[in-house]
């Protein structure tokens, strides 16, 4: 990643993104006035996310990770400690709030995440609704340990963990699942699989369906990978938020893309 790039990028997103005065959708208005722009209610569940946060951000454990790459075709171990994970993998409260608050405001019962990380966004979904259920994939087995331990200390139920590489277990998993809600897309940020994920996730899809991407600006690939996930035909509504790209497929709204500021 080029920091250089990416602060060069984001100030060009900040200055032509749309505030919510001159968005003329009224599906969009209503998602960046309601959801967006709308507070995250303090529940002892998110509090008790953050709490964690906070103890993992301090803790001295290394672990070995098992690197699959973001520009690699070849899989790395090497030993990093539980705090850097924490800052480099894990959503900052501001975007995982913003996660939360779609699922909870579309009412998103199926929750598809690749790429658990040490579980933080997963409690996140898990928490937006009581009739919520989180399927998550994590590729690197000390990490998933990592996660597990997490999801046992705050008592999470209704989160399926799942450890195994996104290419080998996310064809088996749409088969038994079918249909899927929301998908969060987080595990490997490469243009062709970020891309072949999406492919083979589009048949589980519902017309609520809702689909999130990270790190749309990461790198030249994942701008690829996100310019030709709008343009596909099932996709109706593009959001930019930079950081995240969120697609709809309401069959009854027209095709658009729309950069707005977050």
């Amino acid at each position: 990643m080029n920091n250089y790039r990416i602060i060069k990028d984001y100030i060009n997103y900040y200055f032509r993104a749309n505030t919510k005065y001159s968005v003329h959708s009224p599906f969009v208005f209503e998602f960046i006035t309601k959801v967006l722009k709308r507070k995250t209610l303090k529940t002892g569940q998110i509090g008790n996310i953050e709490n964690l946060r906070k103890q993992l951000l301090s803790s001295k454990e290394e672990i070995n990770v098992l690197d699959f790459g973001a520009g690699s075709e070849t899989t790395q171990t090497k030993i990093i400690s539980v705090s850097k994970i924490l800052k480099n993998s894990a959503k900052n409260k501001k975007y995982a709030a913003l996660l939360y608050r779609i699922i909870s405001y579309y009412k998103l019962q199926n929750i598809l995440e690749l790429g658990t990380s040490a579980g933080i966004s997963s409690m996140y979904f898990a928490s937006a609704f009581p009739e919520v259920n989180v399927i998550t994939i994590e590729g690197c087995p000390e990490t998933s340990r990592l996660a597990k331990e997490n999801l046992k200390n705050l008592n999470y139920k209704n989160i399926k963990q799942i450890t195994g590489n996104i290419d080998h277990v996310l064809p088996e998993i749409i088969r038994q699942e079918k249909k899927l809600d929301f998908v969060f897309f987080d595990g490997n940020h490469r243009e062709e699989a970020t891309l072949r994920y999406f492919e083979q996730c589009l048949p589980a899809i519902n017309n609520e369906s809702v689909f999130v991407f990270d790190d749309i600006n990461w790198s030249e690939g994942m701008k690829n990978a996100w310019n030709k996930i709008k343009k596909h035909p099932s996709v109706k509504i593009s959001i930019d938020l930079f950081f995240l790209g969120i697609v709809f497929f309401r069959k009854e709204l027209s095709k658009e893309d729309f950069v707005i500021r977050f």
